[in-house]
């Protein structure tokens, strides 16, 4: 039995179900809407390159290191992007957050907001994790707040820890969470949820 089995989440107007092939035309619009796999500092798949993310997200569910999830709007059903629990470490109850993007004109919404919330909640008051972690490039500074902006702490940097779809080699600035931080996060980001926009 896996770590992370299959679930569907949701939460205020926000789904997420588990990412299969029959997600793909949405996935391949929602990146397109702002042309996400231009970025350099991000994972999002190129249009002819779709399919394969989603059949490398397969496998890796498989392989019971990565959950991939697609991202919908509740009302339209709508593929609004993709998350990830990932580096699944049951034996120590850990995963991570990561593999995340949305498509641009959701992005700086409620829906990242409420994506963490949906994923924290079920990590830490579902799978018992005492852990939750997120990386990031150490140039993608957008990412890096908004990963601060829950409350995460930042761990370090692992220096020349990956390749950047351009060749180039990237430092990963590393945070997490921890079981016990959780309530005070949890309470923040309903707060922020509630705030007028």
């Amino acid at each position: 039995m896996a770590f992370v089995e299959p679930i569907t989440l949701s939460l205020r107007g926000v789904t997420l179900e588990p990412l299969t092939l029959h997600h793909e035309a949405g996935l391949r619009a929602a990146a397109a809407d702002g042309q996400l796999w231009k970025l350099r500092v991000t994972s999002v798949p190129e249009p002819e390159q779709t399919r394969q993310y989603i059949e490398d997200a397969l496998a890796m569910r498989e392989a019971g290191n990565r959950f991939a999830f697609a991202v919908l709007d509740a009302a339209t059903g709508q593929v609004l992007g993709s998350t990830s629990f990932h580096d699944i470490l049951p034996a120590v109850k850990r995963v991570e957050i990561g593999y995340t993007w949305y498509a641009q004109r959701v992005q700086r919404s409620h829906v990242n907001s409420t994506c963490k919330l949906l994923m924290m909640t079920h990590a830490f008051e579902s799978l018992g994790c005492h852990v939750v972690g997120w990386r990031t490039d150490n140039f993608n500074f957008a990412s890096q707040a908004a990963i601060e902006r829950l409350g995460a702490q930042k761990d370090g940097i692992i220096r020349g820890h990956a390749l950047r779809r351009d060749g180039t080699i990237r430092d990963t600035v590393m945070y997490s969470l921890r079981s016990g931080e959780w309530p005070e996060v949890r309470e923040q980001l309903l707060y922020v949820l509630d705030k007028p926009r």
